[in-house]
Protein backbone atom coordinates (compact mmCIF):
# COMPACT_ATOMS: atom_id res chain seq x y z
CA UNK A 1 0.00 0.00 0.00
CA UNK A 2 3.00 2.35 0.71
CA UNK A 3 3.90 3.98 -2.90
CA UNK A 4 7.38 3.98 -3.40
CA UNK A 5 9.29 7.09 -5.06
CA UNK A 6 9.56 7.07 -8.97
CA UNK A 7 5.97 6.34 -9.71
CA UNK A 8 4.55 9.62 -9.23
CA UNK A 9 5.11 12.46 -11.12
CA UNK A 10 6.11 15.56 -9.64
CA UNK A 11 2.93 17.27 -9.85
CA UNK A 12 0.87 15.03 -8.50
CA UNK A 13 3.58 14.20 -5.66
CA UNK A 14 4.00 17.67 -4.90
CA UNK A 15 0.02 18.50 -4.87
CA UNK A 16 -0.36 15.78 -2.31
CA UNK A 17 3.18 16.59 -0.22
CA UNK A 18 1.34 20.17 -0.03
CA UNK A 19 -1.46 19.56 1.18
CA UNK A 20 -0.40 16.96 3.38
CA UNK A 21 1.30 19.21 5.71
CA UNK A 22 -1.44 21.51 6.81
CA UNK A 23 -3.95 18.60 6.52
CA UNK A 24 -1.95 16.99 9.17
CA UNK A 25 -1.26 20.32 11.35
CA UNK A 26 -5.62 20.55 11.33
CA UNK A 27 -5.88 17.13 12.33
CA UNK A 28 -3.30 17.82 15.42
CA UNK A 29 -5.25 20.95 16.93
CA UNK A 30 -8.09 18.71 16.84
CA UNK A 31 -6.41 16.14 18.28
CA UNK A 32 -5.15 18.48 21.33
CA UNK A 33 -8.33 18.87 22.50
CA UNK A 34 -8.77 15.43 23.00
CA UNK A 35 -5.25 14.07 24.47
CA UNK A 36 -4.87 14.23 28.05
CA UNK A 37 -1.76 13.52 29.36
CA UNK A 38 -2.70 10.22 30.90
CA UNK A 39 -3.36 8.97 27.42
CA UNK A 40 0.16 9.70 26.05
CA UNK A 41 1.18 6.06 26.53
CA UNK A 42 -1.15 4.92 24.76
CA UNK A 43 -0.41 6.23 21.59
CA UNK A 44 3.01 4.86 21.62
CA UNK A 45 1.60 1.56 22.49
CA UNK A 46 -1.05 1.55 20.05
CA UNK A 47 1.82 3.24 17.27
CA UNK A 48 3.81 -0.07 18.38
CA UNK A 49 1.14 -2.69 17.92
CA UNK A 50 0.15 -1.08 14.57
CA UNK A 51 3.52 -1.25 13.32
CA UNK A 52 4.01 -4.39 14.33
CA UNK A 53 1.12 -6.04 13.05
CA UNK A 54 1.64 -4.26 9.23
CA UNK A 55 5.05 -6.38 9.56
CA UNK A 56 3.02 -9.57 9.12
CA UNK A 57 2.09 -9.91 5.68
CA UNK A 58 -0.64 -12.79 5.27
CA UNK A 59 -1.40 -14.36 1.88
CA UNK A 60 -4.28 -13.49 -0.26
CA UNK A 61 -4.24 -15.43 -3.31
CA UNK A 62 -1.88 -15.47 -6.80
CA UNK A 63 1.34 -14.97 -5.13
CA UNK A 64 0.15 -11.95 -3.09
CA UNK A 65 0.15 -11.09 0.43
CA UNK A 66 -1.71 -8.35 2.63
CA UNK A 67 -1.50 -7.06 5.98
CA UNK A 68 -3.07 -5.22 8.62
CA UNK A 69 -3.07 -1.25 7.71
CA UNK A 70 -4.48 -0.35 11.35
CA UNK A 71 -6.47 2.91 10.56
CA UNK A 72 -9.71 1.69 11.57
CA UNK A 73 -7.97 0.07 14.56
CA UNK A 74 -6.43 3.24 15.59
CA UNK A 75 -9.61 5.14 14.79
CA UNK A 76 -11.54 2.78 17.58
CA UNK A 77 -9.29 3.10 20.26
CA UNK A 78 -8.01 6.83 19.83
CA UNK A 79 -10.00 8.85 17.94
CA UNK A 80 -9.97 9.65 14.62
CA UNK A 81 -7.60 13.15 14.83
CA UNK A 82 -5.10 11.41 16.84
CA UNK A 83 -5.15 7.90 14.97
CA UNK A 84 -4.58 10.29 12.06
CA UNK A 85 -1.33 11.66 13.91
CA UNK A 86 -0.06 7.99 14.73
CA UNK A 87 -0.06 6.59 11.66
CA UNK A 88 1.54 9.68 10.43
CA UNK A 89 4.03 9.06 12.53
CA UNK A 90 4.14 5.28 11.31
CA UNK A 91 4.84 5.92 7.75
CA UNK A 92 7.19 8.84 8.42
CA UNK A 93 9.52 6.31 10.26
CA UNK A 94 8.76 3.33 7.92
CA UNK A 95 9.79 5.96 4.98
CA UNK A 96 13.09 7.45 6.73
CA UNK A 97 14.31 4.58 8.70
CA UNK A 98 13.02 1.29 6.75
CA UNK A 99 12.94 2.84 3.16
CA UNK A 100 9.34 1.52 2.86
CA UNK A 101 7.23 4.49 0.86
CA UNK A 102 8.79 6.89 -1.05
CA UNK A 103 10.24 10.20 0.86
CA UNK A 104 8.63 12.46 -2.22
CA UNK A 105 5.52 10.30 -1.86
CA UNK A 106 5.23 10.53 1.70
CA UNK A 107 2.35 13.01 1.44
CA UNK A 108 0.73 10.99 -0.74
CA UNK A 109 0.44 7.95 1.64
CA UNK A 110 -0.42 10.02 4.75
CA UNK A 111 -3.35 11.26 3.00
CA UNK A 112 -4.51 7.65 1.50
CA UNK A 113 -4.04 5.71 4.87
CA UNK A 114 -3.29 8.16 7.71
CA UNK A 115 -6.34 10.62 6.68
CA UNK A 116 -8.67 9.55 4.07
CA UNK A 117 -8.13 5.97 4.91
CA UNK A 118 -8.75 6.95 8.70
CA UNK A 119 -11.63 8.64 8.45
CA UNK A 120 -13.45 6.53 5.83
CA UNK A 121 -13.08 3.89 8.52
CA UNK A 122 -14.14 6.21 11.66
CA UNK A 123 -17.91 7.30 10.00
CA UNK A 124 -19.29 3.92 9.61
CA UNK A 125 -18.55 3.40 13.07
CA UNK A 126 -19.22 6.71 14.58
CA UNK A 127 -23.23 6.07 13.23
CA UNK A 128 -23.64 2.52 14.13
CA UNK A 129 -22.27 2.22 17.85
CA UNK A 130 -24.59 2.69 19.67
CA UNK A 131 -27.05 0.78 17.87
CA UNK A 132 -27.14 -3.28 17.55
CA UNK A 133 -25.23 -3.09 14.60
CA UNK A 134 -21.86 -1.85 16.05
CA UNK A 135 -20.11 -4.74 15.27
CA UNK A 136 -20.89 -4.41 11.58
CA UNK A 137 -19.98 -0.73 11.62
CA UNK A 138 -16.42 -1.55 13.25
CA UNK A 139 -15.95 -4.47 10.18
CA UNK A 140 -17.32 -1.92 7.48
CA UNK A 141 -15.26 0.66 8.64
CA UNK A 142 -12.03 -1.45 8.58
CA UNK A 143 -13.47 -2.42 5.09
CA UNK A 144 -13.63 0.82 3.67
CA UNK A 145 -10.61 2.16 5.00
CA UNK A 146 -8.48 0.25 2.96
CA UNK A 147 -10.38 0.23 -0.20
CA UNK A 148 -10.56 3.96 0.08
CA UNK A 149 -6.34 4.34 0.59
CA UNK A 150 -6.50 1.58 -2.00
CA UNK A 151 -8.51 3.51 -4.78
CA UNK A 152 -7.22 6.67 -4.08
CA UNK A 153 -3.15 4.77 -5.03
CA UNK A 154 -4.63 3.51 -8.07
CA UNK A 155 -6.49 7.02 -8.91
CA UNK A 156 -2.66 8.37 -8.36
CA UNK A 157 -0.54 6.32 -10.13
CA UNK A 158 -3.14 6.60 -13.25
CA UNK A 159 -3.04 10.45 -13.10
CA UNK A 160 0.59 10.19 -13.00
CA UNK A 161 0.45 8.52 -16.35
CA UNK A 162 1.06 4.73 -15.23
CA UNK A 163 -0.71 2.32 -18.17
CA UNK A 164 -2.81 0.39 -16.58
CA UNK A 165 -4.91 -2.07 -18.52
CA UNK A 166 -8.42 -2.54 -17.37
CA UNK A 167 -7.78 -6.26 -16.77
CA UNK A 168 -4.92 -5.15 -14.41
CA UNK A 169 -6.90 -2.98 -12.53
CA UNK A 170 -9.76 -5.26 -12.10
CA UNK A 171 -7.47 -7.97 -10.76
CA UNK A 172 -5.88 -5.30 -8.24
CA UNK A 173 -9.04 -4.29 -7.11
CA UNK A 174 -10.12 -7.88 -5.85
CA UNK A 175 -7.10 -8.63 -4.34
CA UNK A 176 -7.36 -5.33 -2.72
CA UNK A 177 -11.23 -6.36 -1.66
CA UNK A 178 -9.50 -9.60 -0.23
CA UNK A 179 -7.16 -7.91 1.84
CA UNK A 180 -9.84 -5.36 2.99
CA UNK A 181 -12.56 -8.19 4.20
CA UNK A 182 -9.60 -9.76 6.36
CA UNK A 183 -8.34 -6.02 7.45
CA UNK A 184 -12.09 -6.11 8.47
CA UNK A 185 -11.80 -8.99 10.05
CA UNK A 186 -8.68 -8.49 12.04
CA UNK A 187 -9.49 -5.32 13.69
CA UNK A 188 -13.39 -6.83 14.54
CA UNK A 189 -10.77 -9.71 16.48
CA UNK A 190 -9.20 -7.54 18.27
CA UNK A 191 -11.12 -4.85 19.31
CA UNK A 192 -13.52 -7.64 20.60
CA UNK A 193 -10.63 -8.85 22.37
CA UNK A 194 -9.76 -5.86 23.76
CA UNK A 195 -13.19 -5.37 25.54
CA UNK A 196 -13.10 -8.38 26.93
CA UNK A 197 -10.23 -6.74 28.99
CA UNK A 198 -11.26 -3.40 29.22
CA UNK A 199 -15.26 -3.11 28.49
CA UNK A 200 -15.33 0.47 28.46
CA UNK A 201 -11.91 1.73 27.14
CA UNK A 202 -13.26 1.82 22.95
CA UNK A 203 -16.66 2.64 23.75
CA UNK A 204 -15.89 5.76 25.58
CA UNK A 205 -12.57 5.90 24.26
CA UNK A 206 -11.89 6.42 28.20
CA UNK A 207 -8.33 6.23 29.84
CA UNK A 208 -7.16 2.59 28.96
CA UNK A 209 -6.20 0.17 31.48
CA UNK A 210 -2.65 -0.72 32.41
CA UNK A 211 -3.16 -4.34 31.84
CA UNK A 212 -4.62 -3.67 28.45
CA UNK A 213 -1.92 -1.41 27.70
CA UNK A 214 0.68 -4.38 29.20
CA UNK A 215 -0.86 -7.16 27.03
CA UNK A 216 -0.95 -5.12 23.62
CA UNK A 217 3.05 -4.22 24.02
CA UNK A 218 4.03 -7.64 25.21
CA UNK A 219 1.94 -9.05 21.74
CA UNK A 220 3.89 -6.39 19.84
CA UNK A 221 6.68 -7.21 20.82
CA UNK A 222 6.03 -10.92 19.71
CA UNK A 223 4.94 -10.16 16.48
CA UNK A 224 8.07 -8.28 15.86
CA UNK A 225 10.79 -10.79 17.30
CA UNK A 226 9.22 -14.10 16.42
CA UNK A 227 5.61 -13.15 14.05
CA UNK A 228 7.86 -11.52 11.34
CA UNK A 229 9.39 -15.20 10.72
CA UNK A 230 6.27 -16.53 9.85
CA UNK A 231 4.82 -13.74 7.62
CA UNK A 232 4.53 -14.23 3.86
CA UNK A 233 7.33 -13.53 1.79
CA UNK A 234 4.65 -12.44 -1.54
CA UNK A 235 4.53 -8.74 -2.48
CA UNK A 236 1.43 -7.00 -1.34
CA UNK A 237 -0.98 -5.63 -3.94
CA UNK A 238 0.84 -2.26 -5.07
CA UNK A 239 3.89 -4.36 -5.34
CA UNK A 240 2.17 -6.97 -6.99
CA UNK A 241 0.58 -4.56 -9.54
CA UNK A 242 3.99 -2.49 -9.99
CA UNK A 243 5.67 -6.30 -10.98
CA UNK A 244 2.73 -6.97 -13.06
CA UNK A 245 2.97 -3.47 -15.10
CA UNK A 246 6.98 -3.93 -15.54
CA UNK A 247 7.85 -0.45 -14.35
CA UNK A 248 9.54 -1.83 -11.03
CA UNK A 249 12.28 -0.51 -12.66
CA UNK A 250 11.42 2.87 -11.70
CA UNK A 251 11.75 2.85 -8.18
CA UNK A 252 13.71 5.57 -6.83
CA UNK A 253 15.69 5.26 -3.10
CA UNK A 254 16.33 8.93 -2.21
CA UNK A 255 18.73 7.47 1.26
CA UNK A 256 20.03 4.14 2.04
CA UNK A 257 19.40 3.32 5.76
CA UNK A 258 21.04 -0.10 7.29
CA UNK A 259 17.19 -0.64 8.24
CA UNK A 260 15.62 -1.14 4.89
CA UNK A 261 13.32 -3.86 4.08
CA UNK A 262 12.99 -4.26 7.89
CA UNK A 263 16.00 -6.01 8.27
CA UNK A 264 19.27 -5.46 10.03
CA UNK A 265 22.08 -5.26 7.75
CA UNK A 266 24.58 -5.79 10.33
CA UNK A 267 23.51 -9.89 11.49
CA UNK A 268 24.63 -12.60 9.65
CA UNK A 269 21.72 -14.61 11.17
CA UNK A 270 18.09 -13.77 8.93
CA UNK A 271 16.00 -14.07 12.19
CA UNK A 272 18.20 -11.60 14.30
CA UNK A 273 18.26 -9.30 11.01
CA UNK A 274 14.39 -9.23 11.08
CA UNK A 275 13.76 -9.35 14.86
CA UNK A 276 16.47 -6.43 15.83
CA UNK A 277 14.57 -4.47 13.15
CA UNK A 278 11.33 -5.29 14.30
CA UNK A 279 12.34 -4.27 18.29
CA UNK A 280 14.31 -0.60 16.93
CA UNK A 281 10.84 0.04 14.48
CA UNK A 282 8.79 -0.43 18.21
CA UNK A 283 11.03 1.71 20.25
CA UNK A 284 11.28 4.48 17.67
CA UNK A 285 7.84 4.69 16.77
CA UNK A 286 6.64 4.51 20.49
CA UNK A 287 9.10 7.16 20.92
CA UNK A 288 7.88 9.43 18.60
CA UNK A 289 4.30 8.59 19.30
CA UNK A 290 4.98 9.44 22.80
CA UNK A 291 6.67 13.08 21.93
CA UNK A 292 3.66 14.03 19.56
CA UNK A 293 1.49 13.23 22.38
CA UNK A 294 3.74 15.52 24.86
CA UNK A 295 3.69 18.01 22.50
CA UNK A 296 0.08 18.21 22.01
CA UNK A 297 -1.13 17.44 25.62
CA UNK A 298 1.02 20.75 26.56
CA UNK A 299 -0.44 22.94 23.58
CA UNK A 300 -3.45 21.89 25.13
CA UNK A 301 -2.53 22.84 28.90
CA UNK A 302 -0.88 25.96 27.89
Amino acid sequence: MHIPDGFLSPPVWATLDVVGIPTIGLLARRAKEQIEEKQIPLLGVMGAFVFAAQMINFPVGIGTSGHLVGGALLAYTLGPAAASLVLTAILLIQSLVFQDGGILALGANVLNMAVLGVWAAYLPYHWLRDTRHRNAGIFLGAVLSLLTSAVCALAELLLSGVPMRGSIILVSLGLFAVSALLEGAITLAVVQSIERINPTWVRTRSHAHPTTLTLLAVVALFLAAVGVMFASTHPDGLEKLIGQLGIAGQNRNLISTPLADYEWSGFASPWLRKASAGLAGLFLISLLCVMLGRLTARRRSA
